[in-house]
């Protein structure tokens, strides 16, 4: 539908989301997705027993998978808010995975447990580190409307 300026809408008057799942975007959301599933379970398992052998490592994978969660959301809503929100949980994303992967190299005794994170994802063929700068990549050029 066209308004009077031959801006498209939707029937409720508000423009029609961007989609965020196209081409390499699904490629992404099925990314996520398995690392979603991944570290979810994982942290639940070690949480359930054995949290106390490793508490800091176990909760900050728990953190992982919260936030892989709630980009694979965001990246399935789509629209201009869910990709901003998407753009910051990226980024938030990849300065866990540097600081959490710089900290595992600097003080391993402080992770006796490896995390999701743990040297930059190495235990997940570094994925974690690798992910977030793709759909940084991704979101960015979403924005222009321009697909990679």
């Amino acid at each position: 539908m066209t308004s009077g300026e031959g801006e498209v809408t939707t029937t409720e008057g508000r423009p029609p989301r961007t989609r965020l799942i196209g081409g390499p975007g699904m490629l992404l959301v099925w990314f996520y997705g398995v690392m979603v599933v991944g570290a979810v379970s994982r942290s639940i398992y070690q949480i359930a027993t054995e949290f106390d052998r490793a508490p800091l490592a176990y909760a900050l994978s728990a953190v992982a998978g919260v936030v892989y969660g709630f980009i694979t959301y965001s990246l399935v809503r789509g629209g201009e808010r869910a990709r901003r929100a998407a753009l910051v949980c990226c980024a938030a994303e990849l300065a866990g995975v540097l600081v959490v992967g710089t900290w595992t190299l600097v003080e391993p005794s402080a992770f006796p447990d490896a995390t999701v994170w743990s040297d930059y994802g190495m235990g997940y063929v570094f994925i974690p580190v690798l992910l977030p700068l793709t759909a940084l990549y991704w979101l960015r050029r979403a924005r222009t409307g321009v697909t990679p």
